[in-house]
């Protein structure tokens, strides 16, 4: 098998059977084999329904992987390529906003340059608003400067690579993925490409303001232990700081006399000093919960029913 492309499903029910019209049209004639790993991920809609009918009905080799309950797009392009079989593995939405004929586009320039191991695309043009595509850049500027890989601004998880690259990340057993920095993280010569996206074929985003926000931090947390250090830093600022108003408060009383401390100032020093301590805290207590949950060393994802033509 020369190619597979993995196809996280959550909720796209509209979308499978277009999508594969599409891959159908995208690659034929391209004189290799390819196949499709659909990864239903828990899906609420028919979308399950839709994959078993694109499985029996095999107009181009199809595997799906249903998920016993939803368990996040990450775990569903684990499991996409754990089932892969191809000498290529190519991650690609089944929304098709990421067009099947870029993946061919890959697949040449994996064919034709050997130091390659990866071809990544990236968005030219994103449609989306200025206050969300501030907050993308500002995530990407601050996980860059905090973790010792670095991610290309932009770049998604819509890309594909040799096996040898699929097995280096399927290595990485954690429960809490990031792609994004696990991909920075293996290495290997990657190109990257840009690549405009389309309009949703139907259904709507998936990606809330909020999980986004959480996905963000997932990463941060993931590929960085400096906001640990963060707690230390604040703790000798805040020394020092109070250190300062002491002498302050010395020379007052020795130099002016101090007839009545004042009842504000000590009010916001507590206040202060107390929303520090929680804050430091909370950093400590997600990294915390992520030692906890990674410690019981469950499976990234339980598959209910997993269909194969090589069956």
């Amino acid at each position: 098998m020369k190619l597979s492309l993995v196809v996280p499903c959550y909720n796209e029910a509209g979308n499978v059977e277009l999508f594969q019209s599409a891959v159908m049209q995208a690659f034929d004639g391209c004189g290799y084999d390819y196949e499709i790993v659909y990864v239903d991920d828990g899906s609420k809609d028919a979308t399950l329904h839709n994959l078993k009918k694109l499985f029996a009905q095999q107009k181009c080799p199809v595997k799906v992987i249903s998920f016993s309950r939803n368990f996040g797009k990450e775990a569903g392009l684990f499991a996409g390529l754990h089932h892969a079989s191809g000498e290529y593995i190519s991650l690609i939405d089944a929304d098709l906003q990421q067009r099947p004929e870029i993946v061919r586009e890959m697949v040449q320039i994996l064919d034709e340059d050997d130091s390659c191991d990866v071809v990544a695309a990236y968005q030219d043009r994103r449609g989306e608003g200025k206050v969300l595509s501030l907050f993308k850049k500002s995530f990407y500027a601050i996980i860059n400067h905090l973790s010792d890989v670095t991610l290309h601004s932009d770049a998604s998880d819509f890309r594909t690579f040799r096996r040898s690259v699929a097995q280096s990340i399927l290595e990485l057993g954690e429960y809490h993925r990031f792609s994004k920095g696990i991909f920075a993280w293996v290495g290997y010569s990657t190109r990257y490409i840009p690549y405009t996206a389309c309009q949703r074929a139907s259904g709507t985003s998936k990606w809330s303001f909020r999980k986004l926000m959480n996905y963000a931090l997932e990463g941060i947390i993931g590929f960085s232990t400096r906001p640990l250090r963060l707690a230390a830093y604040l703790g000798c600022l805040t020394a020092a700081a109070a250190i300062i108003y002491l002498i302050i408060v010395v020379l007052q009383k020795l130099i002016v006399g101090i007839d009545i401390p004042g009842y504000a100032t000590v009010i916001v020093l507590i206040l202060l000093l107390g929303s520090m301590q929680l804050f430091c805290i909370g950093i400590i207590g997600e990294y915390v919960g992520k030692i906890f949950e990674q410690s019981k060393q469950r499976p990234i994802y339980l598959a209910k029913e997993i269909l194969t033509y090589e069956k």
